[in-house]
């Protein structure tokens, strides 16, 4: 049984929330993260949560976006590995509504197999990613919730001074909530409290 506490967190100075486990720590107290980014860790299991506010992509299809920012995640993080979609769908966003119609969130799942840092070839984790696109076409902005799991670290890995080598621990067994659980929570109470982040623009 999971013992994780979860909450509303503040993002964006408090213009949007969403809830997550409080095990998951901010970022920007011990670096900078960049101002379109929000990323928080759990140093103990290697597992990290990601909100990026982006330009829309209005080239990219809604029904092929979670999948098309997969790829890209890929590309840009030099997976070694191709990224496997294992599942794609789509999640309500009860919280987030234009008019009385819920707000969806095109979601993809893959695998990756990803270098920490500068880390280089030699040194990937295999990792899995859940990624979700919220498209906010009224503000020209998608907004990508991606959450990273590790599955085995690699022994040359900084990661596996802290977890440890191989196998990633399951989070059942660390009383945790499993990532795949947190991602949804995430995606499915994000929540905008101020539209004027996006550049003055009025909620649709």
């Amino acid at each position: 049984m999971a013992n994780d506490v979860c909450s509303e967190r503040s993002l964006f100075g408090g213009a949007i929330s969403c809830s997550f486990p409080a095990r998951f720590q901010d970022v920007s107290n011990i670096r900078e993260v960049p101002d379109h980014q929000e990323v928080f860790v759990d140093p103990s299991r290697d597992e990290s949560l990601i909100i990026e506010l982006l330009d829309l992509k209005n080239e990219v299809a809604d029904h092929e976006s979670a999948t098309w920012f997969l790829r890209d995640l890929a590309i840009e993080q030099d997976a070694s590995d191709s990224v496997v979609v294992e599942h794609s769908g789509i999640m309500e966003i009860s919280g987030l509504q234009y008019g009385n119609v819920p707000v969806p969130a095109m979601t993809a799942v893959g695998q990756l197999a990803v270098s920490k840092g500068r880390q280089g070839i030699g040194a990937e984790n295999i990792v899995r990613v859940y990624l979700a696109n919220i498209r906010l076409k009224n503000v020209s902005t998608d907004v990508l919730i991606t959450a990273y799991e590790p599955l085995i670290i690699n022994p040359l890995s900084e990661s596996a001074k802290t977890v440890g080598a191989g196998v990633a621990v399951p989070a059942e067994q660390s009383g945790c909530l499993p990532v795949q659980e947190v991602f949804r929570l995430a995606v499915s109470s994000f929540k905008i409290h101020d539209w004027n982040l996006f550049g003055g623009c009025a909620e649709a």
